[in-house]
């Protein structure tokens, strides 16, 4: 069942998306070259607390760390630890807050230094497809209009988009009803009613869309060792244009 949000409900969930955007944007800021993934899962934590919230992932269905920090051919789910950042790297870190009974989740890659012009490409085209698929994501619309938008972006870019994970509503639960593609063919899925809260999350590849899951049960990476990215907002459906609530505006 997808749960549809009342305004005393968004207004916590509001609170709780701005804490995990300013997370967010407090990762993306120690991303350079000799900054190691678990300090930064370390400064993320420590914030979250800071605002009397909790990190939405840590201890989540077993997960050991606060953010999920991929780095190059890492999809999602990259486990934090003592590898130190080097120039040319691209960093996605994935984060979430949950604050008054509600969760904020998203997500974006950095570029560590100098990095190449393909890689810088794959950055950009992750980021915009996601506002792609926001277009589509008003009341009346179906789920997949949203995913079919996204693909529709990111292949005509020659990259493509992982089908083996997909964005999510979120609110109450970190993940909850409807699952929200990122490929497919348009008019399919639910219809989106105002009040419903999505993650719409973007995970591209620079090759094949096909990943693989290492031993650890976690760390998720593209099948060619190619590079790939990530962007994720937490967004409201309302009557007009749709809200995106994983902004840092008002902390």
């Amino acid at each position: 069942m997808i749960a549809i949000k009342n305004e005393h409900e968004l207004e916590s969930m509001r609170q709780a998306c701005r804490i995990t955007a300013a997370a967010r944007a407090l990762a993306g800021d120690m991303v350079r070259p000799g900054v190691s993934t678990k300090e930064i899962d370390k400064a993320v934590c420590d914030f979250i607390v800071s605002q009397g919230a909790k990190p939405s992932f840590l201890n989540y269905g077993g997960f050991p760390a606060s953010a999920c920090i991929s780095v190059n051919s890492t999809v999602i789910h990259g486990i934090p630890n003592g590898y130190v950042l080097k120039e040319g790297d691209i960093v996605s870190v994935d984060v979430g807050a949950y604050y008054k009974g509600f969760h904020g989740d998203c997500a974006a890659t950095y570029a560590c230094g100098e990095i190449s012009a393909e890689a810088q490409k794959l950055i950009d085209v992750t980021k915009q497809s996601f506002y792609e698929g926001l277009r589509f994501a008003t009341q009346g619309h179906r789920v997949s209009d949203i995913s079919h938008a996204i693909q529709t972006y990111v292949e005509s870019n020659g990259f493509s988009v992982v089908r083996s994970f997909v964005g999510h509503g979120v609110g109450r639960q970190l993940h909850e009803e409807p699952e929200v593609p990122n490929f497919g063919r348009p008019g399919h899925g639910p219809r989106l009613l105002r009040g419903m809260t999505l993650a719409i999350e973007p995970m591209v590849n620079a090759g094949v869309y096909d990943v693989r899951v290492l031993k650890d049960g976690w760390t998720t990476v593209t099948a060619d060792g190619k590079l790939s990215a990530h962007y994720e907002n937490t967004v409201l459906i309302t009557d007009g244009e749709p809200e995106i609530l994983t902004v840092t505006e008002g902390l």
